[in-house]
């Protein structure tokens, strides 16, 4: 999959996984051994009926524009043992149907939360303004259900959870809950050198700016049970 971002293990609580139902897509690392070595032994879990996951073959490769340069991404696919259904097993840091990495999104919804607007802000991460704005434009359709979405996880992972508290503005508070999300889950689980917008790509599936997204449902097992 060439070079990226670093490799997260996420181990699951135990319960069969279960997420993002309505699109073929399961989050992973981007360790390429690792994911084919877990698909050889059946480590994956399909995330429509929890059976054993196999390998069927490769996505089309995709450059995905970083921060400076490109990441060349050739997904696996993989296939249901039980059900037949077939996934792709999408790298963290990348969203689904987005040419950018998410730590590049990220940096955008972050600049916004800070008052920024959408040509100041294309003009910072070197990005077409028609992108930048397409971008805003989503997450702004979906601002406050994803900060609902997001202080939900705290909840659910946090050990003692403290709801995140209102940060001056809806995008804040929404930045606010993803990063209060992303802290938890670094608490509870025994991941490194991962940053808070990939750990959001996982939650979401890759689905943060997707059509259909949050959906009402939390699973905080499936998210993490197939990263590496």
């Amino acid at each position: 999959m060439g070079s990226g971002p670093p490799v997260i293990l996420w181990p699951g609580l135990g319960r069969a996984a279960r997420w993002c139902t309505e699109a073929p897509v399961l989050t992973v690392g981007v360790d390429a051994a690792e994911v084919e070595r877990r698909l050889v032994t059946g480590e994956l879990a399909c995330p429509g009926c929890a059976g054993v996951l196999t390998g069927w073959g490769y996505a089309r490769t995709r450059a995905i524009r970083v921060e400076s340069g490109r990441w060349l991404v050739r997904p696996r696919r993989a296939k249901c043992r039980g059900c037949g259904g077939t996934h792709v097993l999408l790298p963290v840091g990348v969203l689904l149907r987005r040419a950018d990495a998410v730590d590049v999104v990220g940096a955008a919804m972050t600049a916004k939360a800070d008052g920024l607007g959408v040509r100041p802000i294309a003009e910072l991460l070197g990005r077409p303004l028609g992108t930048v704005r397409g971008w805003l434009r989503r997450f702004g359709e979906r601002v406050e259900a994803v900060r609902g979405w997001f202080t939900g996880l705290v909840c659910q992972v946090a050990v003692d959870p403290v709801p995140p508290a209102p940060a001056g503005s809806v995008w804040a508070d929404a930045v606010a809950a993803m990063r209060a999300a992303a802290a938890a889950v670094a608490a509870r689980f025994p991941i490194t050198g991962v940053t808070v917008w990939q750990v959001v790509s996982a939650a979401s599936a890759g689905r943060l700016l997707a059509p259909g997204w949050p959906t009402g449902s939390i699973n905080t097992s499936s998210p993490w049970a197939g990263l590496v």
